[in-house]
C-alpha cells in the first residue's frame, strides 16, 4: 500500500516540480534527477532511490499550475510516483497522462508524510487515521492511456491491435 513520502501546499507550480533552468534537459532518462532540484533533501531521496515506486507525493489544489512544461510530469513518472492532490492544473493533468503518471484527484483528502493510503476505484481511505475520501476519476479512455504507460505505449497498442485484425493479404 502506498505511503505518503512528500506533502506540498496549494498551488505548486511546474517550475517547483521541474525548474525552468533546466529546460535544455528533456530526456525522460534524464529529467528525474532534477525533480523538485530546489528542495534538496527531497530530490535526494528520490535521487538515491529511497523513495519507492508507487509511494504518495500528496498535494493540495491546483497541482502543476504555470507553464505547460511537459517534464514537470514526465520528471515524476520517472520515479513512478502515485500524485494524490486536491486539483490539478488542466494542462498538468493532461501532459501526466500523456506520460503515463498516475494522478488521483481527491478534493477533500486529509493525510500526512507517513501515512498509508488505499487508493480505491471510488475513494482513499487513510489507514492512520480510518476516514474516506471521495475521489474524481478520470473518464476510461484516459485510465487506459495511463493505465498502458503514457499516450505513446497506448497507441503502438491501439495500432498493433489493428494490424492484427486485418485479414492476411491474399497470394
Amino acid at each position: 500500500m502506498p505511503v505518503v513520502t512528500y506533502k506540498v501546499g496549494d498551488d505548486i507550480s511546474t517550475d517547483v516540480i521541474y525548474p525552468g533552468r533546466f529546460m535544455a534537459t528533456v530526456l525522460p532518462s534524464e529529467t528525474p534527477k532534477l525533480a523538485f532540484a530546489d528542495d534538496a533533501e527531497f530530490n535526494e531521496r528520490l535521487r538515491s532511490g529511497s523513495v519507492p515506486a508507487g509511494a504518495v507525493l500528496l498535494a493540495g489544489k491546483n497541482f502543476g499550475c504555470g507553464s505547460s512544461r511537459e517534464q514537470a510530469a514526465s520528471t515524476l513518472a520517472g520515479h513512478h510516483l502515485t500524485i494524490v492532490a486536491r486539483g490539478f492544473a488542466r494542462i498538468f493533468l493532461q501532459n501526466a497522462i500523456n506520460v503515463g503518471l498516475r494522478t488521483v484527484s481527491c478534493p477533500g483528502i486529509e493525510a500526512e508524510e507517513g501515512d498509508t493510503l488505499v487508493i480505491g476505484e471510488e475513494a482513499v481511505v487513510n489507514l492512520r487515521t480510518g476516514r474516506g475520501f471521495g475521489i474524481e476519476p478520470l473518464p476510461a479512455a484516459r485510465r487506459a492511456i495511463v493505465e498502458a504507460g503514457g499516450l505513446i505505449p497506448y497507441t503502438r497498442r491501439l495500432l498493433l491491435e489493428a494490424r492484427s485484425a486485418e485479414p492476411a493479404p491474399a497470394r
